[in-house]
């Protein structure tokens, strides 16, 4: 039977349709992005596309120091440029130094000589933040603009501080993107994110959430090592901080008021752990299909005929590779495309393509494509887990051996060492990733999990960006334990008061077992003394 609709029923659909689509979007919003850089830049710039096709005003604060930001690149959203006293070149030698460091002067050095080179690197790493927002916050011309856009939010990666003061200061919601920070701090003193050291591992410490007795000790010793190095390091925000307001401020109290905090990785790649509402898990959000590649590469992967080939990738940061490591990888290749910046190796074969940029993406999505070398970057990493490639690591820094582990852990990578492996060790590897079929049904299933999801990470990513803007902040997803002592939150307190009442009701036990003992023996000695007088 067909029914007809009359024209007023036919206009109630069409506004329940229209209320519908309203409630899941967001009125054109304004936008502030804090800078960032490196790999960061990378995978927050999808989210900023997203936010501009959904018709937001977007707006990013541009340090003149910049290795990736740059107003020359073609983009849809807006830049606010502000300077800084830093050169590029010292910059770049500040990096560069870094990077020589922890690729390859741990492997010669003591403990105490990594551990005290460290604290000198992490050192000047704040002076240089410091330097950024002293570039931003004294400069009246740019917070005068700030001021006066009206923006909604303030989109930031912690990797450099100040977003949080700058955000109080225009009285807007804050969302932080990250990864991680070293052992959770930030996320488990400011943001209150639980993390026992029994099972979850901190970053960098490069254990799996199946710790032994000795693993669980290192990984407790190492976060409680880690709480007392930011205590140090964060001192001289603090008394920036301080100084700015003046009043008492601390980075973490600040930072404890974010009111969403996106963490660029899912359960595909995380241990399972605990989470609380303001944290959503978002890693992927730069991953998409693979696109037809350029010419070239295709005519070159098309002539790999049915073994394929490998993808690998150091990274774009990685700039100072040896010849003499160079020439150990070359020798182990063979129809390779290989980004790579430097002197080209001598025993580099003829089936191995260098190029000082390639589509990695688009690659990592090719059918001929059977695995992918990598050092170990979060979104190369997911790229290889969206296209169900196996991966053989080669971490050089950061979170990079830690993510390897991740993989490894999963069965869908081996991992190297850079200074200590051989061509026949990558070989060898290498030739298990591409023929030993588990490799392949691991990262398959990672792929399954990171898509069946209710929504893309970057839609996912988007709807909590527009989900604070129209809530004007997120405080009823915020816990409790912001609002709590140290004390308090360990319920230090309560166990202060029940020990007090057990050894009150032990004291009175004592006191009333003596009494009664007392009272006993004068009876007895009462009764001795009258049976005498008898």
């Amino acid at each position: 039977m067909v029914t007809t609709m009359k024209p007023c029923e036919h206009l109630s659909v069409c506004v329940l349709l229209v209320l519908c689509m309203a409630a899941g979007s967001v009125r054109s919003g304004n936008v502030l992005v804090w800078y960032t850089e490196g790999s960061h830049w990378i995978n927050l710039k999808p989210v900023l596309e997203m936010l501009v096709d959904r018709g937001h005003k977007v707006t990013v604060l541009l340090p003149n120091t910049s290795l990736y930001m740059s107003t020359s690149e073609p983009s849809r959203y807006r830049y606010e440029p502000f300077n800084i006293s830093l050169t590029m070149d010292s910059f770049d030698e500040h990096l560069q130094g870094f990077l020589h460091f922890a690729i390859y002067e741990t492997t010669h050095m003591s403990y105490l000589q990594i551990f005290t080179k460290l604290i000198e690197q992490i050192t000047i790493n704040i002076e240089l933040q410091l330097q950024y927002l002293d570039g931003l916050l004294k400069s009246p011309s740019v917070m005068a603009k700030l001021q006066e856009a009206r923006y909604d939010v303030l989109l930031a990666d912690p990797i450099y501080v100040g977003s949080e003061l700058v955000a109080e200061m225009l009285d807007i919601p804050l969302v932080f993107t990250l990864r991680f920070t070293a052992a959770h701090i930030m996320e488990r003193l400011c943001g209150q994110l639980p993390a026992p050291p029994s099972f979850v591992p901190g970053p960098l410490i490069k254990l799996t959430d199946r710790m032994s007795f000795t693993e669980r000790l290192s990984n407790f010793l190492f976060y409680a090592s880690q709480d007392l190095l930011a205590t140090f390091f964060w001192k001289n925000v603090d008394e920036y901080y301080t100084e700015y307001r003046g009043k008492p401020t601390s980075l973490c109290e600040m930072m404890g008021r974010v009111d969403i905090w996106l963490i660029r990785t899912y359960w595909d790649f995380e241990f399972p752990r605990p989470f609380i509402p303001n944290f959503k898990f978002v890693g992927g959000i730069h991953c998409r299909p693979a696109k037809p590649l350029p010419q070239e590469i295709e005519e070159f992967v098309q002539s790999s005929g049915e073994d394929g080939i490998v993808v690998f990738t150091l990274g774009a940061m990685i700039k100072n590779v040896t010849m003499e490591r160079a020439n150990v990888i070359a020798s182990a290749l063979a129809q390779v495309l290989w980004r790579y910046c430097g002197e080209k190796p001598e025993t580099l074969g003829a089936n191995t393509r260098i190029y000082n940029w390639i589509p990695q993406n688009d690659l990592l999505g090719h059918p001929k494509t059977k695995a992918f070398i990598t050092h170990g970057g979060t979104n190369g990493i997911y790229e290889a887990i969206y296209h169900g490639v196996p991966m053989l690591g080669i971490p050089m820094f950061a979170d990079q051996p830690d993510n390897m582990v991740h993989m490894e852990a999963k069965g869908a990578a081996r991992v190297l060492h850079f200074n200590t492996m051989r061509s026949l060790d990558l070989l060898d590897a290498l030739q298990a990733i591409i023929n030993e079929p588990s490799y392949k049904e691991s990262v398959m299933r990672l792929s399954s999990i990171h898509h069946d999801r209710p929504l893309s990470p970057l839609h996912e990513a988007v709807f909590w960006i527009e989900f604070t803007m129209r809530n004007k902040g997120a405080r009823h997803l915020r816990v409790q334990a912001h609002n709590l002592t140290w004390y308090q939150y360990h319920c230090l307190d309560v166990l202060l008061l029940l020990l007090a009442i057990v050894l009150l009701l032990v004291l009175l036990l004592v006191k009333s077992c003596g009494f009664c003992v007392r009272r006993c023996c004068r009876r007895t000695r009462n009764m001795e003394k009258k049976s005498k007088a008898e």
